[in-house]
């Protein structure tokens, strides 16, 4: 039941609000002064507290400072004599949350009292949201067990400290990058302001500004209406800007100036924005080699460059793997109802030696998948036959290959192996060929013989 003070310097107002509350269920005490009130309040707790102004011994201007000091978003509602407005706005200027008039009516007094009720309620909830997504983001819970991610790691606890720095984070798809991003919000002084992502890629590149910037009411074929842009819904927050080197360069123009004097203008407009935004760029292109093609502004590459976050491949950072498995496989054993949640030996080997071109995202996926194949949550090696099978199996650099009994199709494996390194390396010749433990040259003549054979790679 909710309980809730009355701080009143008049018999008769207290007696009247008492009524009123105590019909519609609610609690009442009284005090009839400001001190008092606040000496209750170190005693019980109360849902919100409704105070007169003017009152002997401590007003209710005095009192509400005093709440306000141990928690600003303590509901209040004060009482103001019939019109003096003036009180009223200083009340809510102090941080009151409403005001009634004396003499009140009871419909609005209830009304109001059950608004600033539920308004506290919804901040309260958001507060415990707030906690559970900061404990969820805590660098400390991400997971990672080899020294390049807990180097990263290290790196992105002390850059989420400058909550104005801007930084780039730099990797394959599926490496964890908006993950990164998240941590670095939840874990700055900006956490309890929004978190904002756009995805460049994903939008086509004439509607890039309005999304970012907004745009005004008529200023291109269907905008029927004033929008609102990423960076004016970020207010405060962060802007992960994702796929930044699919930007267009007239968006990265409006961007570069956005970073340097944290202004910008709507699509037909000409009121100048300011905003406070922090913005997180990512990418898994190359953008100096975007800069060399004039594809990407130097100007903004190094404007956006101030602290860079590398996350490497999976492959490259194998310590993590069995963990991240055993973390996916838990979570969705869980989801699933399936009660004995462990990898076999032989699962781990293949779950280990796969080379994971699309890295968390496809173990993630990977899996899930093999969570549902198991009848009780126990993944077997019969579990990841999707992933034998593609020829993804690959044997440790310490661990010799073993001929299946069956035998294999040496030429088939030859090309599979091909297109695989290829898919890793990007179609760059070198490194993939140094996947596969070749010289350019004999990979190159390796590409020539199988497309002759198969007419394909």
């Amino acid at each position: 039941m909710k309980k809730i003070l009355i701080v009143d310097d008049e018999d008769k107002i207290r007696h009247i609000l008492q009524i009123m509350l105590e019909q519609k269920g609610y609690k009442t005490d009284q005090a009839s002064n400001g001190q008092e009130a606040l000496n209750l309040m170190n005693t019980y707790l109360y849902s919100m507290v409704i105070t007169d102004l003017k009152m002997p011994v401590m007003g209710g201007i005095e009192l509400l400072r005093e709440i306000k000091k141990i928690d600003p978003d303590y509901p209040v509602i004060v009482l103001t004599a019939y019109g003096s407005i003036e009180s009223a706005v200083e009340a809510i200027k102090e941080g009151a949350l409403d005001y009634i008039s004396k003499p009140f009516e009871e419909d609005k007094l209830l009304m109001t009292v059950q608004r600033s009720i539920r308004f506290s309620e919804l901040v309260d909830e958001k507060k415990i949201h707030q906690e559970e997504l900061s404990d969820f983001y805590d660098f400390s819970s991400i997971i990672a067990e080899s020294q390049q991610m807990l180097q990263i790691l290290k790196q992105a606890a002390m850059v989420a400290k400058s909550p104005d720095t801007t930084v780039l984070l730099l990797g394959e798809s599926g490496t964890g990058k908006e993950l990164i991003a998240r941590a670095l919000h939840y874990n700055s002084t900006r956490s309890a302001k929004k978190f904002v992502a756009i995805n460049s890629a994903a939008i086509q590149p004439s509607l890039i500004e309005s999304e970012l910037f907004g745009h005004e009411k008529g200023s291109f074929t269907g905008a029927e209406k004033t929008k609102l842009g990423k960076f004016e819904m970020a207010h405060e927050g962060t802007l992960f800007l994702d796929e930044i080197g699919d930007l267009p360069l007239d968006a990265q123009a409006k961007l570069l100036r956005f970073l340097q004097e944290k202004e910008f203008e709507r699509v037909g407009g000409t009121q100048t924005i300011k905003s406070d935004v922090r913005v997180i760029g990512a990418t898994n292109k190359d953008l100096k080699e975007l800069v060399s093609d004039g594809k990407f502004r130097d100007d903004l590459y190094y404007r956006i460059n101030v602290f860079p976050l590398h996350l490497p491949p999976l492959r490259e950072r194998r310590k993590d793997i069995i963990p991240l498995a055993n973390h996916f496989l838990h979570r969705f054993a869980q989801s699933m109802g399936k009660s004995n949640p462990n990898i076999t030996e032989e699962a781990v080997k293949v779950i280990f030696n796969n080379n994971w071109p699309g890295n968390i995202r496809e173990l993630q996926n990977a899996i899930e998948r093999a969570v549902i194949y198991s009848n009780d949550g126990r993944i077997e090696r019969e579990h990841l036959g999707f992933l034998i099978h593609s020829g993804k199996d690959l044997p440790s650099a310490d661990e010799p290959f073993s001929l299946p009994g069956d035998g294999i199709n040496l030429d088939e494996v030859e090309l599979d192996f091909v297109r695989q390194a290829l898919e890793i390396s990007k179609n760059n010749q070198t490194e993939a060929a140094k996947l596969l433990g070749l010289t350019r040259g004999k990979f190159r003549s390796l590409i020539k013989r199988l497309s002759n054979e198969n007419n394909q790679i």
